[in-house]
């Protein structure tokens, strides 16, 4: 069993973030590389790990959607056919201990108490920097009355403090969920709570959330450190593309200090903010042909106080107006509808887009474009240039590797020069034979998938 852990030191701690579905890989090695984290694992949409960092490192994960105190992770659970003796097992599955509970409890008020002052410290600043009128939008952000109001303290007093309160959310898959439903699940593991540990169920303004995901193959049980997520920004206005999706493209970019970085399609500039809050003394460039897009944009990095590094621009990403070879890095979010601003389909005017995109960049500039299913599988027949076998877009035995795209239309192909091929629809393929794939990652957008395509310019023309 995979308890939460508490050091000699008072320190270090057990946790788990909750992230998309194809976007493990990234928060495995933001873990390590930015908490130091050790015994880092992950499930399908849950990465587990230990650190000594401090809450204000921890909060400002990018590819995390929620933050957890892990309080136990067991195999998974076995409900006898009995439906009585199946609720007894999973009550005493769930609950287990009461002093594991006790001392997580203690662990959480701490925790909490520090999440507090971080995020009361950023608003304050944000105020400090901000005009009237962005002072009030900060001020109506959902969430943050209850951050700053949450009794975190009460739970470190004595037997004088009042009950705990608490509620349970539940998801389930396989056996359980054929048995129990999130909403059986949730009331009858609440009951065990309130009788062994003497807390009180409160569904609407909890101190704290138990969070239980049941599975054929997973037991998790967690406490949700705080009710604002991690994936929203408070750095951006408007919304676009999901941040932890955006984020995950910067950080397969190879940006650097002093790198120009444009995102030739940017939309509202969700890109751009991500990129530009990772590599602060770089210079960005936005694009779109979109009036209304770009206004967004705009008002996204003047909230984000980003206006002396983020340039925007109306314009093609047909036509983009900077010399050859000049950008270090071109990032986008090819959009997915079928019609492009030119009036033809995206299809058709992807290899336009991209051959641009490759005339601008830099030998030794990286490429990244989020694409559908449809368009991966497009461009992945026109690039005709030799890609890296999937095995050698990560580092052996890593969890990056787990991700990269296996089946016929999802993988990381391996191409040799050839005769321009055909569409169905009669489309000539044309060759982009200085771009090099690097890595190729399928990611969730929610109601949808993307793939993540990245590439390396190996020479001029």
């Amino acid at each position: 069993m995979d308890n939460a852990v508490i050091t000699e030191s008072y320190r270090c701690v057990r946790y788990f973030c909750t992230t998309g579905s194809g976007l493990e890989p990234f928060l495995v090695e933001e873990v390590k590389r930015k908490l130091l984290a050790i015994d880092v694992e992950f499930i399908p949409g849950r990465v587990f790990f230990t650190t000594d960092a401090a809450m204000e490192s921890i909060s400002q994960l990018k590819s995390a959607e929620r933050l957890f105190l892990l309080l136990h992770r067991s195999p998974p659970i076995r409900a006898p056919v009995n439906q009585a003796k199946a609720v007894s097992v999973v009550q005493q599955s769930i609950v287990g201990d009461s002093e594991v509970w006790k001392g997580a409890l203690c662990t959480w008020s701490r925790l909490r108490a520090r999440l507090t002052d971080v995020k009361t410290t950023r608003k304050r600043k944000r105020e400090e920097g901000q005009d009237e009128e962005e002072d009030k939008h900060t001020e109506t952000q959902p969430s943050h009355p209850r951050d700053t109001q949450s009794g975190v303290s009460e739970p470190q007093t004595d037997s004088e403090q009042p009950k705990t309160t608490f509620r349970v959310s539940c998801r389930s898959s396989g056996v359980v969920a054929k048995r129990f439903s999130p909403q059986d699940l949730s009331r009858l593991i609440g009951s065990a709570i309130t009788k062994q540990l003497n807390w009180r169920a409160d569904l609407k303004e909890p101190e704290l959330e138990v969070n239980v995901y049941l599975s054929d193959d997973h037991c998790v049980v967690g406490i949700l450190l705080s009710s604002h997520p991690l994936a929203k920004r408070s750095y951006i206005k408007h919304t676009g593309l999901r941040s932890t999706v955006a984020w995950a493209m910067t950080s397969v970019s190879n940006m650097k200090e002093g790198a120009v970085i444009i995102d030739p399609m940017c939309g509202v500039g969700t890109i751009l903010l991500e990129a530009a809050q990772e590599c602060p003394n770089a210079c960005f460039f936005g694009l779109d042909s979109d009036v209304g897009q770009l206004q967004k944009a705009a008002e996204n990095v003047e909230y984000a106080q980003l206006t002396d590094r983020v340039q925007l621009l109306q314009a093609s990403a047909m036509r983009i107006p900077l010399p050859s070879g000049s950008v270090d890095v071109v990032i986008c979010d090819v959009p997915f509808g079928r019609k492009f601003s030119c009036g033809s389909s995206m299809a058709a005017a992807l290899p336009e887009i991209v051959e641009e995109m490759e005339r601008v960049l830099r030998v030794g500039g990286s490429l990244v474009l989020l694409l559908s299913l449809q368009l991966s599988t497009l461009l992945k027949k026109k690039i005709l240039k030799d890609a890296l076998p999937c095995p050698a877009t990560t580092a052996v035995g890593s969890p990056a590797s787990d991700t990269l795209l296996s089946s016929e239309t999802d993988t990381c192909v391996t191409h040799t020069h050839s005769e321009n091929a055909k569409l169905s629809d009669g489309l000539t393929l044309r060759p982009f034979c200085s771009l090099h794939t690097h890595s190729i990652h399928k990611v969730s957008l929610g109601n949808t998938d993307a793939v993540i395509h990245t590439y390396t310019k190996t020479h001029g023309h």
